[in-house]
């Protein structure tokens, strides 16, 4: 290959490199790939290059059409500079400037084009404040300046190693598993040791580099030495080490490394959710009623396309190629559930429509089995009707009690008033773990065990608590948990009833058709064990499928992450909302998740949800099918702000202002 020169002659370039203008056409075929596709840059001549996405979700996107003429102002290096590269001072690619972060598929790039000369003023980012969600230290994000916490795990991790065959660098993980042309490309051009990240792949310094440049680094620390110093797990990040070493008596009064709080880039996680780059009214989105429903990132968008573009059938029993992948995607699915969970087989997860529809089986079939005259069903005053009613059918039809559990001023269950209630007759409690209308946090386990204690079984609604707190059925013991994924940035449509295995199979079908059979004779029918005993027909399939993807993305993000990082959020929420002259908060329980119901005089809650969505700002506005417990406090309806850990505080700031606006007027 050859360059000209001044004058028009071919010059050849050292080791046949090739030329500016082949880079850029590299570069831009790249990143233009099709999602899982490497066809597009095996031209004559070129070098291979395997193609793999970054964005959680894994499917890269495509640079603008025509890339920026002129390198970036930060850029030192002229075109053409072997410095102009993510080591140095530039892209790479002469005359090609990348808006760092923000394109899907380049993550994993460093955040700016001068992160090596800003490395003096992120002193800060060298100390230890991050565990990967792999297990793994979070080296890469807590040391490298100006890195977008993508390639380690403070903000979205990577997903948990399933063992030798997974890799670790998670989009090329996904480019193995999605089955598309790249997979056997990919396989065929890294081995398993090979799928590590190298940062040298992006002119980042090594480990050991960085350890070179440590004051703190001793060079007579051995990683043997660092295993006995952490004898729970290895950490290989230099900062823990050489302190260990230093100052290994303090080791029984330091945290562990796991522990230390991690960062939480908001920022990064709003990336992954298109919709919330929408504008409503010429203003952008803030969605602040995620109580209702939760926004779906584009890893479940893209995951529930790739099941209608390639796995679409109906499951079990055929016996053709497709059949089997839906069958394979579905089942999987469940299994995702059961692990985020806690239950003990994937047999105790049922899928329905949704909260309202599980609460309903349950009461249609175990209800009917076993409640009978002069029984009695326990439920809490903060109930959302769909716990409510299918309670109140029953009691109608078999003669039987509804009680409810008091709350105090708060808003919060008074338990010694709950233990008044449970007795011989007692047949099953069903409480919310999370108020929909208030944000109270409700002690289930304590209920959970009352019940327990006199023979009736517990259900616990986690509609408003599977996205914001670590559930796990087994440590709660309760008999039934139920949910719906569009709560948890899932589809709609699909919700999940877990029953303990041996409470299941007492319990008779609901509905009766196709798939929750064993034999059908116009004399008799078996029915299958659960759960397809309660699967009547065909389920909906991809949203069971899209539902498990939100759950890996949530479980990547970390839930303890979400929920300090939302806590975070609804004490600074009450603390600027609360001030607002006229506005009455409702529901000031001391353990509350991230919901905000209020009421601002001189406005009904209509007047006050117009307002803000005229602004861009979406809340709920009304009873929030929880009327007894609004009733409680006097009121009919209430503005229900909710947040979720895409939110910021100046989305809050934005609907703090609307409201002060509004009581200026009226005050």
């Amino acid at each position: 290959m050859t360059m000209q020169t001044p004058t028009g002659n071919p010059v050849p370039l050292p080791g046949g490199l090739p030329d500016p203008a082949q880079l850029a056409q590299l570069a831009n075929a790249f990143f233009s790939a099709p999602p899982g596709g490497v066809g597009a840059l095996h031209q004559p001549g070129a070098p291979q290059i395997a193609a793999g996405s970054g964005a959680t979700g894994g499917v890269p996107g495509a640079l603008p059409a025509a890339a920026p003429a002129l390198a970036s102002v930060s850029n030192l290096a002229p075109p053409g500079s072997p410095l102009a590269g993510p080591g140095g001072t530039g892209t790479g690619v002469p005359g090609l400037t990348l808006p760092q972060g923000r394109v899907p598929g380049a993550n994993l790039l460093p955040g700016a084009p001068t992160h090596v000369l800003s490395l003096g003023n992120r002193a800060p980012a060298l100390a230890p404040h991050a565990a990967a969600q792999n297990g793994l230290p979070d080296q890469a994000v807590s040391v490298l300046p100006a890195l977008e916490p993508r390639a380690g795990g403070a903000a979205l991790g990577v997903p948990k190693q399933g063992g030798a065959s997974a890799s670790p660098f998670y989009f090329l993980d996904d480019a193995l598993r999605a089955g598309s042309p790249a997979a056997a490309h990919v396989a065929t051009q890294y081995d398993a040791p090979a799928l590590h990240a190298d940062p040298r792949a992006f002119g980042l310094p090594t480990q050991d580099d960085l350890r070179d440049l440590l004051p703190l680094h001793r060079e007579g620390l051995r990683a043997n030495d660092a295993r006995d110093l952490h004898p729970a797990q290895s950490s290989h990040y230099a900062l823990d080490e050489a302190r260990a070493a230093a100052h290994p008596r303090d080791q029984a009064r330091t945290a562990p490394f796991a522990a230390v709080r991690a960062p939480f880039d908001v920022d990064a996680v709003r990336r992954d959710f298109p919709i919330l780059a929408e504008r409503v009214n010429g203003r952008p989105l803030v969605w602040l009623d995620n109580a209702a429903t939760t926004h779906k990132p584009r890893a479940v968008i893209e995951r529930l396309a790739y099941f209608y573009e390639h796995e679409n059938s109906n499951i079990h029993r055929a016996a053709h190629t497709l059949a089997g992948r839906a069958t394979d995607a579905y089942e999987q699915a469940r299994e995702t559930v059961q692990r985020f969970i806690g239950a003990a087989s994937p047999d105790e997860i049922v899928f329905v429509r949704g909260t309202t529809e599980a609460i309903n089986l349950i009461a249609k079939s175990w209800g009917e089995e076993n409640v009978g005259p002069g029984d009695e069903i326990v439920v809490s005053h903060l109930e959302h009707h769909a716990n409510i009613v299918p309670w109140q059918q029953l009691a109608a039809r078999k003669g039987a009690t509804l009680r409810v559990i008091p709350v105090d001023e708060s808003g919060q269950v008074r338990l010694d008033e709950c233990r008044k209630l449970f007795n011989e007759r007692t047949k099953i409690a069903a409480v919310t773990q999370v108020s929909n209308a208030l944000g109270t946090v409700v002690p289930v386990a304590q209920i959970v065990q009352m019940a327990h204690a006199v023979g009736a079984k517990a259900l616990v609604d986690g509609a408003q608590s599977i996205s914001h707190l670590r559930v796990d059925v087994r440590a709660l013991d309760a008999d039934f948990f139920v949910f719906s994924g569009h709560k948890i940035y899932g589809p709609t449509g699909i919700g999940v009833v877990y029953g303990k295995r041996e409470v299941l199979e007492t319990m008779p079908p609901w509905q009766g058709g196709g798939n929750m059979i064993a034999d059908v004779t116009f004399e008799r029918t078996l029915f299958q064990p659960p759960p397809a005993r309660f699967e009547a027909g065909t389920g909906n399939i991809a949203d069971a499928v899209g539902l498990g993807a939100a759950l890996d993305y949530v479980t990547r993000i970390g839930i303890e992450n979400i929920a300090r990082y939302e806590h975070d959020l609804l004490a600074y929420a009450t603390s600027v909302l609360a001030p607002v002259p006229g506005v009455r908060l409702v529901g000031t329980a001391r353990d509350k998740a991230s919901v905000l119901s209020f009421v601002l005089r001189g406005y009904q809650t209509e007047e006050v949800g117009r307002a803000l969505s005229e602004e861009g700002i979406a809340v709920r506005s009304g009873h929030h099918c929880a009327q007894p417990i609004l009733r409680r406090f006097g009121l009919e309806a209430t503005v229900r702000p909710s947040l979720a850990f895409y939110n910021t505080c100046d989305e809050v700031d934005a609907l703090v202002s609307v409201v002060r606006r509004l009581a200026a007027r009226r005050g």
